[in-house]
């Protein structure tokens, strides 16, 4: 299966570590960018992006420009896989966290009929009803419950 992995940059490591698990499980997956380019055009790692786009005010062009750039960019990806699944770890205190990012994602995967795994559980949250509207399948944190 071709799965595109969804979830928050702070989780990129852990996103590096699922494509590895899952590829030896014989997927094949996408990931979001590794690297953006910065106000310059220099290449910077997508986690000193994310530093940058916290760091940034609504001012800052290029920062914004970029974001719309990697959502595009994800968006075709989730388009060519068959299933997305989601890396929601913990992340400002909340378990299984789902930003606003991911919900989109989820949406888009929704609407184009892909399945949607959830690595663990549905968290608490103000949009708890979007996430369990999109149906996802909960791993409850087993990658080997891919199939």
């Amino acid at each position: 299966m071709r799965i595109a992995l969804c979830g928050s940059i702070a989780f990129y490591d852990e996103m590096l570590n699922a494509k590895k698990k899952l590829e030896r499980m014989g997927h094949s997956v996408e990931l979001p960018p590794l690297e953006i380019p910065d106000g310059e055009g220099n290449r910077i790692s997508v986690k000193e992006y994310y530093r940058i786009r916290k760091e940034s005010s609504e001012d800052e062009r290029w920062v914004w420009e970029r974001k719309k750039e990697a959502i595009l960019e994800h968006f075709r990806k989730i388009r060519d896989c068959d299933a997305v699944l989601v890396l929601n770890y913990e992340k400002n205190g909340i378990k299984g966290y789902v930003g606003a990012n991911t919900l989109m994602e989820m949406g888009l995967a929704l609407f184009l009929g892909k399945r949607i795994f959830l690595l663990n559980s549905v968290p608490e949250m103000q949009y708890r009803e979007e996430i369990l509207g999109v149906n996802p399948i909960v791993l409850d944190g087993k990658l080997e419950k891919i199939c």
